[in-house]
């Protein structure tokens, strides 16, 4: 197995989706940028699949400062203060960024970015593009990339990250045929996004394996929180085809309202104060208790009502929920959605700095695949200006990395095709292994954990790992390789359960009664470096 299809660039960016592509448009002032995505450019991540809306201080009644209060509170303080700070102080100026762009945003009477409010924020901070947000930002990004000389390889997997030293030098790569390539780099970002595909119900598009994750980690980057996994409270149940897909927390930011099987707004025994705007974690346990108690419907789910909103509103505000739904044979503006929890967002990953440096010398990330920003539970809202203000930071630091000599180490190419070539030699089916996978989270790992069915799951991952997948074609190579990503994230956040032993954020313990609230909380990061793994203690609240 030769190694004749040998690429070069000054900064290579691993993922397409909206950090990605924005870390990419700001590389490409320092050198020569490439993007590998493992589907199409701009159309496989959960950027341009997110409806609700973007995070800025832009109104003279709301302050920085409690956006920062809102976003530390709503993660059970276990954020970064550095990355928060950079998150909220520069949003504003990377959606100006994107506005100046040509992208198309709601605006208000007098020509400013109209803004809606979501849950756990004390002002209506979310700017929209009415329930296709996202969409329109990546759209934006993709016309910004189409003007630069940045170059593209679509539905390109990577296999393994390569080192010089201590330091990344670039990546393995296989292409749609099965084809091998080795692309060197001074510089490495990683933008994969998250891991929503290790279970059974998900709003992540099919791209959402956990690939950065388990990259980083064998390249011997440091995470951190992969316990802390959100569960969106709104994906769909009813029709069954229609399931898990994403319901907007729009909705309840227009008035949309919770109901359980008897009508009740249940909401006030959960949190009063804030009822539907409540954070997200509040919000998806209350669901699954309502469920589980059997107070929801015959589908599993809980009504989601905007039926007494003007059809006008629901028409302009929320048109992609309308369309979505009226295919299914369901009109909202008079019948209410049917919905339930669905893993959704993965708020740990890669340690960076405010830079966007992880802990690797030229390896940077952004995006979801990074953690800290969000502490225990992302605000709605927060993610969008997240891939801008960290894509732009991890550009930049990219970019400013002196060019040197490339020496790849050549045990780790001796390694990929080793495993290979195992690879057409083993017994069980790439597919089996993820099913397996995906019912063995949802069932063991999801909303509410206990030590007892956590084990149960550890155990599982690792008969997992120790099957040896079969491949029949170089086609099939991608595939196999993913399965293992996915495995390898999936023990991470296991590992990560067991060791958070208190309930914070969305990581919630049934086991373990505590006396501290999340403010006092005697811990800090759970973390993962090679073979260690640990918790930090926070002596002061011991």
């Amino acid at each position: 197995m030769g190694w004749e299809n040998r690429t070069d660039c000054h900064v290579l960016v691993i993922g397409s989706g909206g950090a990605g592509i924005r870390a990419a448009v700001e590389a490409e002032k320092y050198g020569t940028v490439s993007i590998i995505s493992k589907t199409i450019t701009g159309k496989g991540g959960c950027t341009v699949m997110a409806e609700g809306g973007y995070n800025a201080v832009l109104s003279d009644a709301d302050a920085v400062s409690v956006h920062f209060e809102d976003t530390v509170k709503g993660g059970a303080y276990l954020n970064d203060a550095a990355l928060v700070e950079a998150l909220v102080s520069e949003a504003p100026a990377r959606i100006r960024d994107l506005f100046n762009w040509g992208a198309v945003f709601d605006l208000t009477a007098d020509n400013t970015i109209a803004q809606r409010p979501f849950g756990g924020q004390r002002f209506a901070r979310t700017c929209y593009a009415g329930d296709h947000t996202g969409h329109e930002m990546v759209m934006t990004l993709l016309e910004r990339l189409r003007g630069s000389n940045v170059e593209i390889h679509d539905e390109t997997t990577v296999l393994e990250l390569v080192k010089d030293g201590d330091r990344v030098a670039g990546a393995v790569t296989v292409d749609r045929n099965g084809e091998l390539g080795l692309v060197t780099a001074d510089a490495v970002i990683l933008a994969t996004g998250g891991a929503g595909q290790l279970y059974d119900v998900t709003t992540n598009s099919t791209a959402g394996t956990g690939d950065g994750y388990a990259l980083g980690y064998r390249a011997g980057a440091k995470l951190i929180d992969m316990e802390q996994v959100q569960f969106h409270p709104t994906g769909a149940v009813f029709p069954a085809d229609s399931r898990g897909r994403l319901i907007t927390e729009a909705v309840r930011g227009e008035g949309g309202l919770l109901r359980n099987i008897h009508g009740e707004r249940f909401m006030e025994k959960y949190d009063p104060a804030r009822m539907e705007l409540s954070t997200r974690d509040i919000v998806a346990r209350a669901l699954a208790t309502e469920i589980l108690e059997g107070r929801g419907t015959s589908s599993g789910g809980i009504y989601l009502d905007v039926t007494h909103l003007p059809a006008e509103q629901i028409e302009k505000r929320l048109p992609v929920m309308l369309s979505q739904f009226l295919q299914f044979g369901i009109d909202i503006r008079c019948e209410p959605m049917q919905v339930a929890p669905t893993a959704h967002h993965f708020m740990g990953g890669l340690c960076i700095t405010a830079q966007a440096e992880t802990t690797v010398p030229r390896l940077f990330a952004a995006g979801e695949v990074t953690g800290g920003v969000h502490g225990a539970n992302r605000l709605g809202g927060n993610a969008l200006a997240d891939t801008q203000v960290f894509g732009r930071r991890a550009g930049i630091s990219a970019g400013k990395c002196e060019p040197s000599a490339k020496s790849v180490d050549a045990g780790i190419l001796s390694a990929v095709e080793e495993k290979i070539s195992r690879l057409y030699e083993g017994d069980t089916a790439v597919s089996s292994v993820q099913k397996r996978l995906k019912s063995l989270m949802w069932n063991n790992v999801g909303i509410y954990r206990n030590e007892l069915d956590l084990k149960v799951a550890e155990r599982e991952v690792r008969k997992l790992q120790g099957e040896r997948l079969r491949i029949t074609s170089p086609q099939e190579i991608a595939g196999a390789c993913i399965t293992e990503n996915m495995l390898c994230t999936a023990s991470l956040v296991i590992s990560g359960a067991l060791l958070r032993r208190e309930s914070r954020g969305a990581h919630t313990r049934t086991d373990i009664k505590q006396k501290w609230e999340a403010s006092s909380s005697p811990f800090g990061h759970t973390w993962f470096v090679g073979e260690k793994a640990g918790i930090d203690i926070v002596e002061a609240n011991l």
